[in-house]
């Protein structure tokens, strides 16, 4: 059993700062004030309230979401999301509308899949023609005026591709359908103006706790699109109506929410000042990939490079096996690329200190030298 915490650069589940840690630590066995701890104690009662209501009220501070805006803590990840999306925002005109989906990577080609599945979805982009390298430009896009919505995914944790900027923002806005987007891999990483989406949303487990809520952030029209025909877990407006407890919500995970969100706000001091790390730590890695001479090939274009998620490859699978492994025993874990994909991938999210990703970079330099 290891005893010292390893660099983790796992996709996800990801890497918690360690003062939320330490303080889920403390708190375990009972929460101050509970008499029990917070995986005991009910989710209806007066010791759980300020948790979900903390948690709500540091993700309306830290991103300033509007006032017209609920914030919703579901389960199901993002794959039950890509169902609820059009289940809900088509509305009762489910036979006579369709949405709008751009695809560029692996996700958003799932999302549009899972919606087909529900009505009629039109795919006015995708990038797996240039191999999912980057995201369109407004020019490319012709949204259609009576879509339900306009899906987007903001970022691409396998193929390490995010918008920098939505340029589809404006489209979508020229002609009236709501902006949706899954930003579950660089949700809270980053300022975000919450106004120009009808709905966002993002799975915990990348920036914002662990596995097993999702935070949905919907402008309060949308939610009269939610037919009745729909059972009351998988309705936007009756889950907000009942303020995200129809059912009991994940209770330690929405705990680690409000801990995460706390961090954010005091130790780091907001999204400005996480946005300046995130770009300190992804430059770090980018610099040693475009200075290898090739040794390193990353993936996407560079204007559309993630911050969040560096996905790689070497001149052999076996070099990017043998980097896996040597990185593995030099205390820098899960660096394999998604199994869909291959090669390597190194994920650093919020939690990911900067002394990670010198350490990586430092490690990448040394084996370049040795191996190239």
């Amino acid at each position: 059993m290891s005893e010292k915490r390893l660099y983790n650069f796992s996709a996800g589940p990801a890497v918690l700062p360690l003062p939320v840690l330490q303080k889920a630590q403390e708190e375990l066995l009972c929460l101050p004030g509970a008499g029990a701890s917070v995986m005991e104690i009910s989710h209806r009662s007066k010791a759980f309230e300020p948790i979900i209501n903390g948690a709500e009220d540091n993700i309306r501070k830290l991103l300033n979401v509007p006032a017209n805006y609920r914030i919703l803590f579901l389960q199901g990840g993002a794959l039950l999301q890509f169902g609820m999306i059009p289940m809900n925002l088509f509305g009762k005109e489910l036979q006579t509308v369709s949405a709008d989906y751009i695809v560029t990577g692996s996700w958003s080609k799932k999302a549009a899949s899972e919606a087909g599945l529900i009505g009629r979805i039109n795919t006015i982009w995708d990038g797996k023609a240039a191999g999912y390298k980057r995201k369109p430009v407004s020019s490319e896009l012709d949204i259609n005026e009576d879509a339900a919505y306009v899906y987007i995914c903001s970022n691409e944790t396998i193929e390490g591709v995010q918008y920098q900027q939505y340029p589809v923002s404006a489209s979508a806005s020229k002609v009236n359908v709501p902006l949706v987007c899954d930003a579950s891999s660089d949700f809270l990483s980053k300022p975000v103006d919450i106004s120009q989406f009808g709905l966002l949303y993002a799975c915990a487990q990348k920036n914002a706790g662990p596995a097993g809520v999702t935070i949905i952030i919907i402008r309060e029209d949308l939610l009269d699109r939610s037919p009745d025909n729909i059972p009351s877990l998988l309705h936007y407006k009756r889950l907000a109506e009942n303020k995200s407890m129809l059912n009991t919500p994940p209770t330690f995970a929405l705990y680690i929410v409000k801990l995460v969100t706390d961090w954010l706000l005091n130790d780091i001091g907001g999204l400005d000042k996480i946005d300046i790390l995130n770009r300190e730590k992804a430059a770090l890695l980018y610099a040693m990939i475009d200075q290898s001479g090739g040794f390193y090939r990353g993936h996407a274009d560079k204007e559309y490079r993630s911050v969040m998620n560096v996905p790689f490859r070497l001149p052999s699978e076996e070099l990017d096996k043998k980097f896996e492994a040597e990185a593995k025993s030099a205390g820098l874990v899960t660096l394999g690329g998604h199994r869909s994909v291959g090669g390597l991938r190194a994920s650093i999210y919020n939690a990911m200190p900067k002394e990670g990703a010198v350490a990586l970079r430092d490690f990448m330099a040394d084996f370049q030298k040795k191996n190239g």
